[in-house]
This record gives C-alpha cells, structure tokens and sequence, in this order.
C-alpha cells in the first residue's frame, strides 16, 4: 500500500451520520430562518446534484434561494455559515490521520467552495498530499471515473490505494477497481 484516501464526511469530518446534520438545528436560530425551507429549496429540488458534479455553482443556487424567499443575507454569509457550522472534524481520525505513515488524499463528494474551505481553512492541505472532490473532477465517487483520477494522479496501481470511506457503495466501485479498503462505520472504525 502506498496511499491512503480518506473520505471527508462521516470518516475525517463528523456530522452526516445523523442525518439531521448539527448546522440545521440552530439554523433558525443564528439566521432568523427555516431550516426546513432552505434543506427543501437546496436539496430538495434535485439542484444539489449538478452542485456536487460541477455542473452549477453553489451560490448560484444559494442566490436562487435568497431571492426567492426574500432572506435578509447575502448568499455568501449563508454559505459561511452554511461551511463554518458543518465543519467538525473527528479528532480520533485525525489523530490516525497524523499517524499514518503513508502520504494520503481526501477523496469526497463535495462541491469547490466546500472542498476550497477544507483544505484552507480547516487545514488539511498541511495534513494531506491533494483533495479530490467532485464539484472540481465534475464525476462522483462511485463512478468510476472519480477513482482514476486519483489512479492518474498518483501514479500508483489500484491495488496500491487504500480507500476509507462510509459509504458501501463507494466501497464497492474501488474494490471493484482493484483498490484495498476500509468500511468505516461505528462498529468497525475502533479496527482502523
């Protein structure tokens, strides 16, 4: 093995196994909004898919939604908000992470200012060789197609990666790329 990908939400960052993430329960209260109004207009409307892929901007969407339901902030100060209160990174991970002697990639379904926010400002670009998210790579993991641009990238053969990730699916499309894996979950991470 020569290269670790760490998926970003539910391994390095917690908050999605919920899936009431923690950012929406103040929402309200922070913003003077409806935290069901605004998970409705951004994903519910089948938007949020061309934002993770690429296909359309997220403050394109957030201006969307700020005009149509007339909110008193700008699309950028939700999206800071949106960013800063869904940033919670695992410190166990982290600290497998920092341990972890073979150089590593994130490797994550997220949108550019997301991925631009993880790498800067919650400091992975000093933990980590590159970030691969899918708004930028404009494919998501489990296609195929997400997994040969870290093949590419690196240099390294399939069977030289090692994926850790949450989802099965996503384990599954590396497996059957020839990558190694972890299935993490709450009964498995204590293994890593």
């Amino acid at each position: 093995m020569k290269l670790v990908a760490w998926d970003f939400d539910g391994v390095l960052n917690k908050g999605h196994q919920g899936g009431f993430d923690d950012w929406q329960r103040s929402f309200e209260a922070d913003l003077g909004l409806s935290a069901a109004v605004f998970t409705d207009f951004i994903f519910g409307s089948g938007q949020f898919n061309a934002v993770l892929t690429g296909a359309r901007d997220l403050l394109d969407l957030l201006t969307d939604y700020t005009t149509t339901h007339a909110v008193p902030h700008a699309p950028e100060a939700v999206l800071d908000y949106w960013l800063s209160k869904d940033a919670h990174a695992d410190d166990e991970v982290i600290g497998w992470l920092d341990a972890c002697p073979l150089p590593g990639v994130i490797a994550t379904n997220n949108e550019r200012h997301r991925a631009t926010y993880m790498w800067d400002k919650m400091g992975f670009s000093r933990r980590m060789q590159h970030i691969f998210a899918s708004g930028p790579l404009g494919v998501k993991k489990p296609d195929g197609a997400f997994f040969a641009a870290i093949e590419v990238w690196s240099g390294f053969d399939p069977a030289e990666i090692l994926l850790v990730d949450d989802a099965e699916k996503n384990i599954q499309a590396a497996q059957a790329r020839g990558w190694q894996t972890f299935h993490f979950t709450n009964a498995t991470r204590h293994t890593l």
